[in-house]
């Protein structure tokens, strides 16, 4: 899968034009604040239908402007053009000119996946971010995890506003309410588990010798620790009666797969917290390159990349080391500033291209 072309109309602080983006390899090249991510959001946004910086639609927009629009087209069997419109408060999506319901038929047609400076949080954040990163890891080859979570997520709303409501004085029939909800709280959460207990070990699998490849520091890897501790759905709808009155008593669910943890250990010790900056910054780079190995393996196919300013903070011998380890990959676009040597890193028939005040030119071109 090749994408061909990318036309974006009131997007950001890009010129309303179409780029021609037929090769393997693309090239972004200009100073800060031009423009290169806005790109690589365009292109992201074409395959997930939201921000990889997580922004709300309506921030996507030029400034002055309320509407704005990103098409891809495609060189492959299974679609052609996708579009994604925003007008009047509301998105739209397309393949092939017919509208799409959910955005998994996006992700599916154009599997894309963003290497950024905000996956410093998938390591230094909070729990919450790097739940949110492996569960993106699994719902890319997984269609069904993905709809066991949206279910998760809406019982687990349901209940938590129940529990809110009746926060100070429990209304009667409460626990028969709460019977039926916990009964499905426990069937998907059950689920997600089993497939995240999985995931996680196949992951650090692929992870722990590719950081110690890169790094030079080997036996690091990722552990899930979940929430409850028997993921059998029976064993679960029992914990939750028997947690009922606390979580009552504090108007939300204490626990559950919204409560999971993935840690980053080496000897069974955490190494994260402990970690450089430096360090930092290259785990959340090979967690990228592990997510892209884990899909390639599980689907049979090969993502796009977007790599925004990924050998920016590294020197040439870690540059060196990342670039043997990068997936395969059916196309690539790569930002850099002007001063670095990306000329080092290119391959034949890579298009370069220039960025300055939102307009892509052809390196070359006026």
């Amino acid at each position: 899968m090749i994408l061909t072309s990318l036309r974006t109309v009131f997007f950001r602080n890009l010129a309303d034009d179409e780029i021609d983006i037929n090769g393997k390899d693309v090239f972004l090249v200009g100073e800060n604040g031009q423009g290169k991510t806005n790109f690589l959001e365009a292109l992201y946004f074409c395959s997930y239908g939201a921000s990889f910086r997580g922004v709300r639609d309506g921030e996507l927009s030029r400034n002055g402007e309320r509407n704005f629009s990103a098409a891809l087209t495609v060189k492959d069997a299974s679609c052609a053009r996708l579009l994604v419109k925003y007008e009047g408060g509301k998105k739209s999506l397309q393949i092939d000119g017919k509208r799409v319901e959910d955005r998994k038929d996006m992700l599916s047609a154009v599997p894309c996946i963003v290497f950024c400076h905000e996956d410093m949080d998938f390591v230094a954040g909070s729990p919450e971010r790097r739940r949110w990163f492996f569960d993106q890891c699994l719902s890319l080859y997984d269609p069904v995890y993905l709809d066991d979570l949206r279910r998760y997520r809406r019982v687990l709303k349901t209940r938590n506003r129940i529990l809110k409501e009746n926060n100070f004085r429990p209304a009667a029939g409460l626990d028969e309410v709460l019977d039926a909800l916990d009964l499905q709280v426990a069937l998907y959460g059950s689920r997600l588990m089993e497939k995240r207990e999985t995931a996680a070990r196949l992951f650090s699998e692929v992870f722990s010798p590719l950081h110690r490849d890169v790094s030079g520091i080997g036996d690091v890897g990722v552990r899930y620790i979940p929430s409850w501790k028997d993921g059998e759905a029976g064993a679960v709808e029992a914990l939750l009666r028997e947690r009922r009155g606390l979580d009552i008593a504090a108007g939300l669910s204490l626990s559950g797969p919204h409560r999971d943890r993935y840690v980053f250990n080496r000897g069974g010790a955490e190494f994260a917290g402990k970690a450089s900056t430096g360090q930092r910054r290259l785990l959340a780079l090979l967690l990228r390159v592990a997510q892209a190995h884990r899909f390639s393996r599980m689907t049979g196919k090969n993502p796009v990349l977007l790599l925004d300013d990924v050998l920016l903070e590294m020197d040439g011998e870690k540059r060196r080391r990342f670039l043997s380890v990068m997936p395969e990959y059916d196309q690539a676009f790569f930002t850099f500033l002007p001063e670095e040597p990306f000329e080092n890193y290119r391959k034949s028939g890579a298009l370069i291209y220039t960025v300055y005040e939102g307009c892509i030119r052809a390196r070359g071109e006026a």
